[in-house]
């Protein structure tokens, strides 16, 4: 589904990321870990072709990334508030994201009421311009905006992060509904070691832009990736 070759990046000499191999396959749930500054965020960036690789390549679906658009499609992804436009109301926002993915508006309002309780009474109906929310509520925005239109490929940058308590269980939720269907695969970076474990069924950590570990998730996960940060 993914492949990674090679793929190094470098800033004025020093290099931030390199990952010789990685794999992921269709229908993981696939979880990034890593202290500041392991390269996560770089990673996803590479994947979306936000950025150029130094040297290697990402192929998604046999498609080289930074060679062809055949793959955006495909992929649904919020790394953070930048990928919203601040002058849209949240639901016109979400009907823009489903015109790009040729979804009607009844499919869109559909997939809202879906998830009503997600947005807790506080993204629809409340006549704000998304640059008026608060961080929390942009990422719900964000969040929600990446299963419209059914993405075969979802990538997430620290989904927990400034949301409450009650809405990181409903994103849990959300991750783990999407993961058991096998025909999405997630992918999600955090700082949360507990949060990403019982979203995912791999994980990945990440040190100095490189895999130090990669592993099957089990009831030992949590512990040992615990037991590898605390050194």
């Amino acid at each position: 589904m993914i492949e990674v070759t090679n793929l190094r990046k470098t800033y004025n000499g020093n290099t931030v990321l390199n990952i010789e191999h990685l794999k992921i396959n269709k229908g993981e749930s696939f979880g990034l870990v890593g202290n500041n500054g392991a390269g996560k965020t770089t990673l996803f960036s590479l994947l979306l072709d936000l950025i150029e690789p130094t040297t290697g390549e990402v192929k998604i679906k046999e498609i080289q990334v930074n060679k062809s658009e055949a793959w955006k499609p495909l992929v649904a992804a919020f790394l953070d508030e930048t990928f919203l436009i601040g002058y849209l109301t949240p639901e016109e926002y979400f009907y823009f994201i489903g015109e790009l993915r040729n979804q009607n508006k009844a499919t869109v309002d559909a997939l809202l009421r879906k998830h009503e309780d997600f947005f807790n009474g506080e993204i629809l109906n409340n006549k704000k311009y998304l640059r008026d929310l608060s961080k929390g509520n942009q990422k719900k925005v964000g969040i929600i905006a990446t299963l419209i239109g059914n993405p075969e490929i979802i990538i997430l940058d620290e989904p927990f992060a400034n949301l409450d308590p009650t809405t990181q269980f409903r994103l849990k939720k959300i991750i783990t509904d999407l993961a058991e269907s096998g025909d999405v695969t997630i992918l999600v970076s955090s700082h949360d070691l507990a949060h990403t474990t019982e979203v995912s069924n791999r994980i990945v950590a990440m040190h100095k832009g490189q895999v130090v570990k990669d592993i099957q998730t089990s009831a030992e996960t949590l512990t040992e990736l615990e037991e590898f940060f605390a050194v």
